[in-house]
This record gives C-alpha cells, structure tokens and sequence, in this order.
C-alpha cells in the first residue's frame, strides 16, 4: 500500500493530535493487520518493554552522532510513548500541558517542587 503525504499542519502539535487520534481508531483493530492493536494485544509489560528497546535506540543512534539516525529514533520512541500513554489513557495534550507548565523554571526549581514534601 502506497503512503499518502503527510496532511498540512498548523503547528507540531497537530502531528501529535492527529497520531494520537490513529492511535485511538487502532486500539481495537485486528492485531494481525495492525501493529497498533498488536501492541495494545501484547498488554502493558510487552508495550513497556518496547518503549524501553525504542528508548536504548534513541540513546545509541545519540551516541553514534549521525543526526538522521537521532531523528529517526527519536521519532520511534515517541511514536511508542505514544502508544503508551493511549494505553493509560493520558492524551499528547495532558504532556503539553505539563511541559507549559514547566516552561521558564530551570530545571532544578522544577525539581526541587517534585521532590519537596507536601505543605502541612
């Protein structure tokens, strides 16, 4: 089957939506003709293990430096995290969202509030 081109988009969120959207219409097809739903049918220690495998990928194309390579790993490996968080029902936007409310801490103020135990 021959690939469409990727739809415009308005920004790189869109990507994620409409992924993420793919994801959701796989959850329940059959996993002999998708690798979505063949995923979902393995369960979750199987999906895990996958997003790990995808994460080392990511760590040695990194270290190997050839950047394609990085962009390519990089991009399994959120494809898998996203399979993964459709499996916890947690949405890309839920992410975001985090991520903009992370934006303009440094890193280890945002830390520091993880850590820091509740106020009494």
């Amino acid at each position: 089957m021959k690939r469409s081109s990727p739809a415009p988009y308005t920004s790189n969120c869109d990507v994620l939506d409409r992924l993420a959207a793919v994801i959701e219409d796989r959850k329940q097809a059959d996993p002999a003709s998708s690798y979505v739903a063949r995923l979902f049918a393995k369960g979750d220690d199987a999906m895990l293990k996958k997003v790990g495998e995808e994460a080392t990928e990511f760590v040695l194309a990194a270290k190997g430096g050839v950047r394609q390579s990085i962009v390519y790993e990089a991009a399994d490996l959120w494809f898998h995290s996203l399979v993964a968080l459709a499996h916890y029902g947690i949405s890309p936007r839920e992410v975001l969202d985090e991520l903009a409310r992370r934006e303009g801490l440094s890193g280890i103020e945002e830390f520091t509030r993880r850590t820091a135990p509740p106020p009494k």
